[in-house]
């Protein structure tokens, strides 16, 4: 008769793993004190953050801003002009048809890329210093 050998039994977890209760306690009073620590300096870390912050504000150039804004200033002048000119084509179309009823939006549409041709570009150039 074949006797296949037995399988090796482990220790029980508890023997392998037990530790005696002082150095269980004095992990759990070094953790205690981390997490003490830690709450304690962070308000302090957070404040020299913003510290840092702070000083580094007079560094700021915003000479990055006043091209942006000459671009939008661009971008109204066009696109009240676009406006403009779609609503007078449109209302001349309307109107050459007969249909002087339907162009009143189209005219309301020239009014108002008027608008933003003149009072959007010349409000956006008074905000960066620049005349139209």
């Amino acid at each position: 008769m074949i006797q296949f050998p037995r399988p090796l039994r482990l220790e029980s977890r508890s023997s392998r793993l037990s530790h005696p209760p002082a150095i269980r306690r004095a992990f759990r009073s070094a953790q205690q004190q981390l997490s003490h620590l830690i709450r304690m300096m962070a308000p302090v870390l957070l404040a020299l953050s913003f510290a840092s912050v702070a000083r580094a504000q007079g560094t700021m150039d915003f000479s990055g801003a006043q091209t942006l804004m000459g671009t939008f200033k661009t971008f109204a002048m066009y696109a009240g002009a676009v406006i403009c000119l779609g609503g007078l084509i449109f209302a001349g179309i309307r109107m050459m048809s007969g249909r002087f009823q339907d162009a009143i939006p189209g005219l309301f549409g020239a009014l108002f890329g008027a608008g933003v041709l003149g009072w959007g570009a010349g409000w956006i150039g008074s905000l960066t210093g620049q005349s139209m």
